[in-house]
């Protein structure tokens, strides 16, 4: 099919490789765009775009998709079908109607539970069981348009944000292929109305450690901010980033550590099992702790 490709993180940049592995025409890659990073605060180019400059694709990244200028731009392209995936920008109707097939979007939760921003982190963060992908019709609501396909994968136990982000955009790319080959036999299904919830982007406020509640909960705050932006306690003066944790047996008062980087917790105690210091990398305990003594509690 001709089509109009629409994304920006790394989360993309697989589908967008599968879609071009499949043979499909790529008529223009759309992406938010560079933006200053680094010390030298260089403008940067999103993964999307190195990805499409590199596979010789047209590369677009206008600040807005609501002029009639861009509007027109992207209805020249006369696409087929246009398919998104974590864009970051609002999609308006005459956008949405422009391709000859609509919009279709891949959303990382099985809709309607985690519509929104964050659904990675906050499938991790509720402790759900299992989570997915669905391939969505777009329409002018929040992630509220009619599912072609979904496929679902469990949580695994000591699994990270990182780790999830990884399998998901890899089952994305498959699942949006395979919804292309078969657009014809789908029949979109509406979301059910009942057990909607919204997966809102993470505030940094949320990454500082309570200690005082369950061991359950902390290890699933641990492990739903990692790597970014990272759950976070303080060893004395120094801010310490937690990025791998499991809920252990364990007593004592919360933020006391208990063993080698055990810390006891409301009920229950967490085991650090990846840690980070400022200015340094990601360690394991035996590594961090040589030549660094943590405190007798943690804030």
């Amino acid at each position: 099919m001709r089509l109009i490709f629409m994304g920006t993180p790394d989360f993309s940049v697989p589908v967008l490789d599968a879609l071009v592995a499949a043979g499909h025409e790529v008529a223009a890659v759309y992406c938010q765009p560079p933006r200053p990073a680094g010390r030298g605060k260089r403008e940067r180019p999103s993964p999307v775009q190195s990805r499409a400059e590199t596979l010789g694709l047209t590369v677009r990244h206008p600040r807005s998709l609501r002029t009639p200028e861009a509007q027109a731009e992207f209805a020249a392209l006369q696409a087929e079908i246009a398919v998104v995936v974590a864009y970051g920008l609002i999609l308006p109707k005459p956008v949405l109607d422009a391709p000859a097939q609509g919009c279709l979007n891949i959303h990382a939760s099985l809709l309607p539970r985690w519509r929104g921003a964050a659904p990675i982190h906050r499938a991790i963060l509720a402790g759900d069981a299992e989570t997915g992908v669905c391939i969505m019709r777009m329409e002018e609501g929040l992630d509220t348009g009619p599912v072609l396909l979904r496929r679902t994968t469990p949580i695994a136990a000591e699994e990270t944000t990182g780790e999830l982000h990884d399998r998901l955009s890899a089952l994305g790319a498959a699942a949006i292929v395979e919804a292309l080959d078969r657009l014809d036999a789908l029949s979109p299904v509406p979301q059910a109305e009942d057990g909607v919830t919204y997966a809102a982007k993470i505030d940094k406020a949320e990454a500082r450690i309570d200690w005082t509640r369950p061991a359950e909960e902390v290890d699933r705050l641990i492990r739903g901010l990692s790597p970014f932006p990272g759950a976070w306690c303080l060893a004395e003066t120094e801010r310490l980033k937690l990025l791998r944790s499991r809920p252990v047996a364990g007593t004592g008062a919360p933020g006391q550590v208990i063993g080698t980087f055990t810390v006891a917790c409301g009920a229950g105690a967490v085991e650090i099992t990846l840690a980070q210091r400022e200015g340094k990398r990601p360690m394991v305990p035996e590594d961090l702790l040589r030549g660094f003594r943590l405190p007798d509690v943690l804030g």
